[in-house]
C-alpha cells in the first residue's frame, strides 16, 4: 500500500457508512449505545455479589436478571451501529483486524450472559438464596472479558481515530476568539 492509499483508508474509516443511522461525521451512535451493556451488566455483578451478603436477597437476584436482560437488549443496538462503523474500515488493515476482534469478544460476552440467563431461569438461584457462586464467577468473567474488548474500542477510537474526526476539524475547539 501506498501513503495515498492509506490516507484513503483512513479518511474511509472516519466517515460513517450510513449517517441517519451510525451517527453524523465525528460523533459517531455507537459509543454511546455500549454504555448501557456496560451499566447495566455492572449493576448485575453488584446485585450479583449483594445478593450473597444481605438476609433476603430474592430481590437483588430479580434485579441482576433483570439488568442481564436489559444488557442483552442494548448489546444488540450497540452492535448494530458497530457493524456499520466496522464496513467503514478497510479490510486487511490492522484497524480492521482489530475491529473483528472486538466484535468477536462483544459477541461471546453477550452468548455467556444469554447462557447465564437462562441458567437462572432454570431454577439458577432458589426463592430467599442469592445468585449461586458459578452465576456470579460467569458474570464476573464475561465483565472482564468485557473490559477486554472495550481496551480493544478505545484502541479504534483513540489510536487508529475510527470515526473520529479528522484533526484539522478537531482543531475547531481549540481556536481562541480574538475580540476587537
Amino acid at each position: 500500500m501506498t501513503v495515498d492509499s492509506d490516507l484513503k483508508g483512513l479518511r474511509q474509516a472516519k466517515q460513517p457508512v450510513s449517517g441517519a443511522l451510525a451517527g453524523p461525521y465525528g460523533h459517531p451512535f455507537h459509543p454511546i449505545l455500549v454504555t448501557v451493556p456496560i451499566g447495566a451488566w455492572v449493576c448485575s455483578l453488584v446485585f450479583d455479589i449483594a445478593s450473597r451478603i444481605v438476609h433476603g436477597p430474592a430481590f437483588l437476584a430479580h434485579g441482576s436478571t433483570w439488568l442481564i436482560v436489559i444488557g442483552m437488549l442494548g448489546a444488540l443496538a450497540a452492535a448494530c451501529l458497530g457493524f456499520l462503523d466496522l464496513f467503514a474500515i478497510p479490510t486487511g488493515t490492522p484497524a480492521f483486524r482489530t475491529g473483528l476482534v472486538h466484535m468477536g469478544l462483544n459477541l461471546a460476552v453477550t452468548a455467556a450472559y444469554a447462557a447465564g440467563f437462562v441458567w437462572r431461569q432454570g431454577g439458577g438461584h432458589p426463592e430467599g438464596q442469592g445468585v449461586g457462586y458459578g452465576q456470579l464467577v460467569l458474570s464476573a468473567v464475561s465483565l472482564a472479558v468485557l473490559g477486554v474488548s472495550g481496551y480493544l474500542g478505545g484502541k479504534l477510537a483513540y489510536r487508529y481515530g475510527v470515526r473520529v474526526a479528522e484533526e484539522s476539524a478537531q482543531a475547531e475547539g481549540y481556536r481562541t476568539r480574538h475580540r476587537p
